[in-house]
Parts: structure tokens; sequence; C-alpha cells
């Protein structure tokens, strides 16, 4: 099966942020791209991988109190 490749306007709009963003993603090289000849796209899969590592787990009530006994 082969990936969608979303523009980056595209995945602005799946993160809610502005283009700048998934621009800057690429520039850094912190999101997998494609480059489809002076075109750039980017995998929908490396988009939900980026989620997916940025993803920060709430902190548990067991957490918290371990927390405060030490």
């Amino acid at each position: 099966m082969v990936d969608r490749l979303l523009t980056v306007q595209q995945v602005a709009e799946l993160l809610g942020t502005g283009v700048r963003f998934p621009r800057r993603l690429i520039e850094e090289r912190r999101i997998t791209f494609v480059r489809v000849g002076r075109h750039v796209r980017i995998p929908e899969s490396a988009v939900a991988e980026y989620i997916q590592i940025n993803t920060v787990e709430p902190i548990t009530v067991s957490a918290l109190r371990l927390r405060a006994v030490a």
C-alpha cells in the first residue's frame, strides 16, 4: 500500500498550525519528506509518527504522590 503524500498546507491543517511550522520541520529534518520535482510532500504516515512521538501522556495520580514523597 502506497502512503498518501500531503502538501505542506494539508499537514499544517492536520496539525492545526500555520504553514511555517511544517516547513520548519522539513528544514530541520525533523519529519520525513519527499521531493517531487520542485515540490515537497510529506507522507501521511510521517505525520502520524510525528504526532505519536511528540505526544505527552498525562501524569497519573500515583506518579504525583511518588513525586511529593521524594
